[in-house]
């Protein structure tokens, strides 16, 4: 087993220049995408799901989506990359995209 199968990215709701980034629900409407409702509550997959970093709205994506779901992978990573949010990996990485 490796450690990587456990790293998570985290999009935060920053710009790279530092400007928050709106709509506030952002993180929950993209979550909202793998959530179910159950009993009128919504369940967000752990695959993809809202959080706090710092004070500011994140979403976590676990990097095994892009085995399950490669197309809801890509567009979250290209709306991230489109409107220049900051992307965080829990690994060391040199890639360059």
């Amino acid at each position: 087993m490796t450690k990587d199968k456990n790293k998570k990215i985290i999009i935060e709701g920053v710009t790279e220049e530092g400007a928050t980034f709106h709509p506030s629900n952002w993180a929950e409407r993209m979550s909202g995408q793998l959530s179910t409702l159950k009993k009128r509550k919504i369940r967000y997959s752990p695959m993809l799901q809202p959080s706090i970093k710092d004070g500011n709205k994140c979403v976590v994506l676990d990097p095994k989506l892009k085995e399950t779901n490669p197309k809801l992978y890509q567009s979250i990573l290209d709306f991230a990359n489109d409107n220049n949010l900051k992307i965080c990996k829990d690994e060391d990485s040199d890639q360059e995209d």
